[in-house]
């Protein structure tokens, strides 16, 4: 899936990914973001080799 929508919210400092999936997740489905999309992103950050990628890919899709 080719996703170039990016979701507006702030990280907070010294979190993890899956605390800030819990953060992300409500932001992009308050952004109109489809089950399908949302779901994409949580497999690629769950499936990141440790947080610091899963934030990576966090970022990828938030609006800077």
């Amino acid at each position: 899936m080719n996703i170039r929508k990016k979701v507006r919210w702030t990280l907070p400092p010294n979190t993890n990914r899956y605390a800030a999936l819990d953060l992300w997740v409500p932001a992009a489905e308050d952004e109109g973001w489809s089950e399908a999309e949302v779901q994409h992103v949580i497999d690629e950050v769950v499936e990141a080799d440790n947080d610091a990628a899963g934030l990576e890919v966090l970022a990828w899709y938030t609006a800077s």
